[in-house]
């Protein structure tokens, strides 16, 4: 029999996707294109959407345009790389002087020290400093130092919780969270990661006594993607005490929350230090860069001088684009405005004005999603407690909870509000930058209203 309610549904989905694709006829001519030479036809995984993704043109301030000639109010901001927003008169210029100077000496360069001086200055934690040309390679050097000075082996990190795509790095994020190996990584590197469940506290401090062998605990401070599944600066004490214990390195991966929520990042802002810090992102600029930061004894591992670093085997650590110059120039202006023109708490301010106008929205639409998130982040949960915002526990709910949705509903909101002149990322969610406006805040709140509008006989169904 036919079901009216599943018919106007599917035609809410058709309306949708035929509204996207009228908009964006180049950009689905360049998908096309692109599949004949890349894998899917994305260069990264969040690119990957059905009829296809946003092919940009140009961006300024707040704001990013499509090939199409399509405006957006964009909270993708650069992957978390652009605090500031899109092309910052200042960091734009720093980059263009330098660029004109050169992008590379294959010698040192005044900027190396300027550069590092300033994350000294301005995270906790920094004694040394060693750059890298991504937030991976942080991650991964942060680990062999870890290794390196411990004498142990193995790696403690949390379900969910991302640091780059390399091997050790692979098993338990979006799935082999029973540990074993992913296609494409041995299955002796697996067994030398011990993917937890930061919600179960009590294993994670029996883990920790019991395995001798755990050289270091890498951590997203804010939680799994930046957020969506919270963790508590309660936690990262208790974490803080059960690694010192037991000579464990602690590891903050601060790649996204490094300089954007607070100047010297989540560790500034709980008092929680970690032995070393893997920073990207807005390090530099929004260009590619990253480094690994914290305590002088443990990057000693780098060091020429046998002194210094106990005598050990040096750590082989090379790197063509190490502190580019251009990067340099860019994070280092980036790192400057941070400090002096109070950007964290302009962005953080202005997320929780947008968390409270995406609330506002969904409760008159009476949907029981709920809007969280912390400084400059924002996250939709679209699980249904029941119970509405006063109930939503993210504990209680777990990580497998918390990433649940209606079936197809994250792809088609996306959608939507891109037909509405907004982008955020598919999570779904999105980071906000000290560019938007208290009117974009209010365009951004309408956007999703009228995307909710679109939508509510899918949600109906």
């Amino acid at each position: 029999d036919d079901d009216p309610m599943k018919d106007s549904a599917s035609n809410a989905i058709q309306s949708i996707e035929s509204a996207y694709v009228q908009r964006t006829r180049k950009s689905a001519e360049l998908s096309n294109a692109a599949g004949r030479y890349l894998p899917s036809g994305v260069v990264h995984v969040s690119r990957y959407t059905k009829p296809h993704g946003l092919y940009a043109s140009h961006a300024a301030g707040s704001r990013k345009w499509d090939i199409d000639g399509n405006e957006y109010i964009d909270y993708f901001g650069g992957h978390g790389a652009l605090l500031l927003g899109h092309n910052h008169p200042r960091v734009i210029a720093a980059a263009n002087a330098q660029l004109a100077r050169g992008t590379h000496f294959a010698a040192g360069n005044e900027l190396d020290i300027l550069w590092a001086e300033k994350i000294c200055e301005m995270v906790p934690t920094a004694e040394r400093v060693r750059f890298h040309s991504s937030g991976t390679e942080a991650t991964q050097m942060a680990v062999r130092l870890a290794r390196a000075f411990t004498g142990k082996n193995k790696l403690m990190r949390f379900n969910g919780h991302y640091h780059g795509w390399l091997d050790d790095m692979t098993s338990g994020y979006i799935s082999h969270f029973d540990g074993t190996a992913p296609i494409g990584v041995p299955a002796n590197v697996a067994a030398n990661s011990v993917v937890a469940d930061p919600y179960d506290k009590a294993r994670v401090e029996r883990l920790l006594d019991e395995d001798g062998d755990i050289a270091a605990v890498i951590v997203e401070p804010l939680g799994a993607a930046t957020g969506k599944v919270p963790i508590s600066a309660g936690f990262l004490r208790q974490l803080r005490d059960w690694t010192a214990r037991n000579e464990v390195v602690l590891i903050f991966d601060e790649v996204v929350t490094g300089f954007r929520v607070s100047p010297g990042g989540l560790q500034q802002e709980i008092g929680v230090n970690p032995d070393l810090t893997a920073l990207a992102k807005i390090v530099a600029g929004g260009l590619p860069g990253g480094a690994v930061t914290g305590r002088a004894d443990i990057l000693a591992g780098l060091d020429y001088d046998p002194g210094k670093r106990g005598k050990r085997e040096k750590i082989f650590h090379p790197g063509t684009f190490n502190a580019c110059p251009v990067s340099a120039a860019a994070g280092l202006e980036t790192l400057k405005i941070i400090q002096q023109e109070g950007a964290c708490e302009r962005a953080n301010q202005s997320a929780a004005q947008l968390r409270a106008g995406l609330t506002d929205t969904l409760q008159a639409f009476g949907l029981d999603w709920v809007v969280y998130g912390e400084a400059s982040a924002f996250h939709i949960y679209m699980g249904g407690t029941m119970q509405g915002h006063d109930g939503f526990e993210p504990e209680r709910l777990g990580r497998e909870q918390l990433y649940q949705q209606p079936q197809d509903i994250g792809r088609l909101l996306r959608l939507a509000l891109n037909i509405n002149g907004v982008d955020f990322s598919g999570w779904p969610g999105g980071l906000v930058s000290t560019a938007h406006s208290p009117a974009d805040i209010d365009a951004t709140v309408a956007a999703f209203a009228a995307s909710l509008a679109s939508l509510k006989t899918v949600l109906d169904a």
